[in-house]
């Protein structure tokens, strides 16, 4: 079976419209839908006052928010294949787990609290920095998501780890016959006094980045991008006029802490549209 696009699912508006974008992606690539819904109430059981609430029967609320998920996406895409899982253990390491074998996963960008599952917001940062597979936490309005831009942003800094966020990239603007648009944000240097010519390297570093993924798919059309500028602030606003913004993990070999770097860390927190975290593969 093709590996499946796998959703965090918490029952939070938030993580719905998660649901709807995952189930469209995995239309989109012929992929089956996962739905995840990790509940673990011990660890955050001392944020209760004593008495305020019963223990909740963890099984019956997944059942339920579950049971809604998967209605909501018969309804948005009825022909896909659809499994689920509801775990008892923490969100992050569940999800994690999942995408040791998942084609993609999906996060909301904010969850339903410190008494729920706790899956989005910091859950969701803590997945894009340490998942195997490329990450979406999917941000912006849900209207905005649905009507879109014909456009997936690249961000590139140059890096020789970042061939598997370009491929990723190509392959979404494949995918969605839409534009890529591949930026890079450059800063002048005090050498650039004397050799001012610093848009015209970005170019060369943009064009180097782009050829081999785009042999593979040459049908997608993509527009190089310098801008002089922090890449954050240059980036989220490539991202006011997208429809995904892709970006690579900056993680060392065999470490496995959070891997997004200061740009890619404020990205996922203020980003308009969905952010694409890729691992170096």
């Amino acid at each position: 079976m093709p590996q499946p696009v796998v959703v965090g699912v918490d029952g939070s508006e938030c993580s719905l419209t998660a649901v709807d974008w995952a189930a469209d992606e995995a239309a989109r690539h012929g992929r089956p839908l996962r739905l995840v819904y990790a509940w673990f109430w011990e660890q955050y059981e001392i944020l209760a006052p004593a008495g305020a609430l019963e223990r909740p029967e963890g099984g019956t609320a997944a059942d339920g928010v579950l049971a809604a998920a998967g209605e909501r996406v018969s309804r948005r895409q009825p022909s896909l294949d659809v499994s689920v899982n509801a775990a008892t253990s923490p969100p992050v390491p569940t999800l994690v787990e999942e995408g040791g074998n998942a084609f993609l996963l999906v996060v909301g960008s904010r969850g339903r609290g410190p008494l729920t599952s706790l899956f989005l917001g910091s859950v969701g940062l803590g997945v894009a920095g340490r998942a195997p597979c490329p990450t979406v936490v999917v941000r912006g309005a849900p209207q905005a998501l649905n009507e879109g831009f014909g456009r997936v942003v690249l961000g590139v800094s140059g890096s020789e780890h970042e061939a598997s966020a370009t491929e990723f990239a190509v392959r979404e603007a494949a995918a969605r016959a839409c534009e890529l648009r591949a930026v890079h944000a450059w800063r002048r240097s005090p050498q650039d006094a004397s050799h001012p010519d610093g848009e015209a390297r970005a170019e060369t570093v943009l064009a180097g980045a782009l050829a081999d993924a785009l042999a593979a798919h040459p049908d997608v059309e993509a527009r190089h991008e310098a801008r002089e500028g922090a890449p954050r602030e240059v980036l989220l606003r490539a991202a006011q006029t997208a429809d995904l913004l892709v970006v690579g993990a900056h993680r060392r070999t065999g470490h496995h802490g959070l891997g997004l770097g200061l740009a890619g860390h404020a990205l996922v927190h203020h980003a308009p549209c969905p952010v694409a975290v890729v691992p170096r593969q």
